[in-house]
């Protein structure tokens, strides 16, 4: 199995046109309906049978192309939160459920494909606002977003809505952003702004970040992603208070299946499900600061080329994928194969003496020496990680003990485990380890005090790294995208 973990916050044209060729391929677009739907030809509306009780048990969800619903991943792998959830929403159905995705072509597009009848639900990320709410009924909410203005640096920040007016502003049409803008310009008739019909958000804050539009609005959480991608996005103004996500049902549709929804939400919020899913997409959105998210992107252009054969060659003996332990060298020593620390730690992947004798290296300046006994430790540290820890935090836990060392991350799980946290989740783990510099805890597990908020920022460093290394085409693609930088 090839450790490889999900968190795209853009997609390349490369990239948008082998998910357009797979979903062909695959016939999960909904073009063809199943045998077992009746078709209404002259109103172009598709019948779905109660999926509760229908024979073929399979579970339609429309959904849309985007880094918080459904995309496809470095490996070619489909991925996504709304993609995960609706698989786990399946599951908790049984066994026999499976899931069949109608991808439409924007955010535009579901709430009125929904009322065709063309899926059973939609998960979509959308927000519950007033308007959609007179058409379709929500499950309950499972994240709260803040809708912000998207700025470019290199202006003034807009903080006030006057700072609005006069600027090129566009939003996806059909969202909640849509809705919200033309509430304001209706109070205040100088705010213009337009509506695409064929850009989402992400496109959208590249265009911003590019300098062809002035400013979008786009949630939170997906200005953070793309601020570690395109470190020129700013996050301006809130625009009006806080909306909840969840998935949408048409009112005429199966009232058993919007219950279980409801069912499904409650347990995995109450099981900590949900809250590691959410970790897993965005809990180190906001890690990188600006001016480490631009050096790293002209690193990767001028420094990392050299190495990448060598990464390559660690992964086909770990398995771990290139792109993290490049992640983590870079974490280490900025991809400065002379880099020596004060305590004689040295190499690209920073190896102590003690781990370099162990790993057999010669040499711990000779880079691929260096990268193929940091894949090798990290292998052995994740080994030696309890077998009931599922991927990806499995991975994040031997990443904190690379730093820290695996006595404290144990010592971390157990206080997990007493505060009734999931010491299997690097989400309720990355909560404990800093507790370990306080006298009141580290005094009543095994191993002591440890500096336990390093490994945290250590970690979730890397994990912004990876996923902006994770914007290739492929995997094994050897030549990295051209990164736009600002001046």
């Amino acid at each position: 199995m090839r450790f490889v973990f999900n968190l795209a916050a853009r997609y390349t044209l490369a990239m948008r046109l082998l998910l357009s060729l797979t979903i062909i391929t695959l016939g999960i677009t909904g073009c063809k309906p199943p045998n077992d739907e009746a078709i209404d030809r002259k109103n172009a509306i598709v019948v779905i049978p109660p999926v509760l009780t229908s024979k073929s048990k399979e579970l339609v969800v429309l959904t849309h192309n985007g880094p918080s619903t459904y995309f496809v991943d470095g490996t070619n792998n489909y991925s996504g939160l709304e993609y995960d959830l609706a698989k786990l929403f399946a599951a908790e159905l049984g066994a026999q459920y499976k899931v069949k995705f109608v991808v439409v072509g924007n955010v535009t597009e579901i709430i009125p494909s929904l009322l065709k009848g063309k899926a059973h639900f939609a998960a979509a990320s959308l927000s519950v606002t007033p308007i959609r709410q007179q058409l379709v009924k929500f499950s309950t909410p499972y994240k709260t977003v803040q809708q912000q203005v998207a700025y470019n640096t290199k202006e003034k920040a807009p903080k006030k809505l006057a700072d609005l007016f006069g600027k090129r502003i566009s939003v996806p049409a059909g969202t909640s952003f849509a809705e919200r803008l033309d509430k304001l310009a209706k109070q205040e008739p100088k705010l213009k702004w337009h509506a695409d019909r064929r850009a989402n958000s992400d496109e959208l804050l590249e265009q911003v970040a590019d300098g062809t539009l002035d400013l979008t609005v786009a949630d939170d959480y997906v200005i953070s992603l793309m601020q570690n991608i395109e470190p020129n996005l700013g996050a301006g103004m809130a625009i009006g208070e806080p909306e909840k996500i969840a998935w949408a049902f048409p009112k005429n549709g199966e009232p058993g299946l919007h219950k279980k929804a409801d069912a499904f939400f409650a347990k995995i919020s109450k099981n900590g499900v949900l809250r590691n899913l959410i970790d897993r997409y965005y809990g180190h959105s906001e890690r990188l600061k600006t001016v480490d998210a631009r050096t790293y992107i002209k690193n990767i252009r001028t420094l990392l080329p050299q190495y990448i054969p060598l990464f390559q060659e660690a992964e086909a003996l770990t398995d771990i994928d290139w792109r993290l332990l490049a992640a983590l060298s870079y974490q280490e020593s900025h991809w400065d194969t002379y880099s020596t620390s004060p305590t004689n730690v040295r190499g690209l992947m920073m190896l102590t003496e003690a781990t370099a004798d162990r790993m057999g290296v010669t040499d711990r300046l000779d880079p691929k020496q260096s990268i193929k006994a940091g894949a090798k430790y990290i292998d052995l540290i994740r080994e030696e990680i309890p077998k009931r820890v599922p991927e990806p935090d499995r991975t994040w836990m031997a990443l904190a003990a690379y730093n820290i060392g695996g006595a404290h991350v144990e010592d971390a799980r157990v206080l997990a485990q007493r505060m009734k946290l999931n010491p299997d989740a690097w989400a309720d783990v990355k909560k404990t380890l800093p507790l370990l510099n306080n006298y009141d805890y580290y005094s009543t597990v095994r191993y002591g005090y440890a500096s336990g908020g390093a490994p945290v920022i250590f970690v979730e460093s890397i994990r912004s790294y990876y996923q902006i290394l994770q914007q290739q085409k492929a995997r094994n693609q050897t030549v990295l995208p051209n990164f736009e930088l600002a001046n």
